[in-house]
């Protein structure tokens, strides 16, 4: 089974997370942040990772640790539990319409992180919530899950479509890059013969 637990506890946060890559979506998100939990809820339901998030942070200050700390766990729980790669497809793309937004996702699950996060809101705030910590999240979940990850939003006008565009982009693109590939019989999908620098 591909599992993996992860706990990050710091001054700011203290947070464990649970992934499992073969579930079926299910999932229990508990970061204190009510907009958080909703697109990590998404994440788990439409990229069928069963998921745990359980978080305390310093909300009392902002949003930004916490959200930012879910992402670095998360990321990593995803990186263990793809252990060495083997038969996984690797490469996805998805086009995300929400409504009049569109945005899309395209991800390399290749051990070399990185992020181009082409995406703008219209509000600085989507609820509570600072638009601006989408990003800060994506970012941390790309470096922390060691994959190459594109996001760009083609358009769109509400800044809730935006993020919920964003985010189920990045679970329909992980369902199928994080999946065995029949035909690949436990082979690493890269000609060096591994993943990762």
């Amino acid at each position: 089974m591909r599992s993996a637990t992860i706990k990050r506890k710091t001054k700011e946060t203290d947070i464990e997370v649970a992934v499992n890559l073969d579930g079926s979506g299910l999932s229990e998100i508990a970061t204190g942040i009510g907009f958080l939990d909703h697109m990590l809820d998404l994440l788990a339901r439409h990229s069928r990772i069963d998921m745990t998030v359980k978080a305390a942070g310093d909300l009392h200050i902002d949003y930004h640790h916490t959200t930012e700390d879910v992402g670095i766990a998360l990321g990593q729980a995803v990186k263990q539990a793809l252990g060495d790669m083997a038969g996984i497809t690797r490469y996805a793309s998805i086009h995300m319409p929400m409504d009049e937004t569109l945005t899309r996702v395209v991800i390399d699950v290749s051990g070399r992180p990185m992020l181009v996060f082409r995406t703008t809101f219209p509000r600085d705030k989507i609820g509570e919530f600072d638009s601006e910590l989408v990003r800060e999240w994506f970012n941390a979940f790309a470096m922390n899950a060691g994959i190459t990850l594109h996001v760009e939003t083609l358009y769109g006008e509400n800044s809730h479509h935006i993020a919920e565009s964003c985010f189920k982009g990045l679970a329909r693109a992980l369902r199928v890059a994080v999946g065995i590939d029949p035909r690949a019989a436990g082979e690493v999908p890269s000609t060096k013969g591994r993943l990762g620098g």
